[in-house]
């Protein structure tokens, strides 16, 4: 009798332990890491563009008397320098040597990054 409760309960296990395994957000649920990336065209807005991701992502941790990691923003001239210097596209890229950003969050999506990095690469104008 133990020995067909034991092989049970073992046989249970592995069957929950099969059942799970990496999801792919953006797959399951169509996330915007899918189809074109129309907010990376032309000029990006810092205000109406920029501004609302990096509430979203950053300035929760990166604002304040006590910043994380010593990263100030959540202003223009803030954010324009962690731009200038490259933290700002090598943390959300989760490039090599960068900490990976947003911490404990999913990573922002490909077109964000590319908004992003296309508001960089066209001078980080404040607009």
């Amino acid at each position: 009798m133990k020995f067909f409760l034991l092989t049970a309960i073992i046989i249970t296990c592995i069957i929950s332990a099969s059942s799970c395994y990496y999801d792919k957000e953006d797959l399951l649920y169509g996330g915007s890491n899918t189809g074109p990336c129309t907010d990376s065209v032309g000029t990006v807005s810092y205000v109406q563009k920029v501004v609302p991701m990096l509430q979203q992502y950053c300035y929760s941790c990166h604002t304040g008397s006590f910043p994380s990691g010593n990263a100030v923003m959540g202003n223009y001239a803030a954010d324009k320098a962690m731009a200038q210097n490259g933290k700002l596209y090598g943390t959300i890229n989760h490039m090599t040597g960068f900490s990976a950003m947003p911490k404990g969050m999913p990573k922002m999506s490909n077109c964000q990054i590319a908004t992003i990095k296309k508001w960089i690469d066209t001078g980080m104008l404040n607009n």
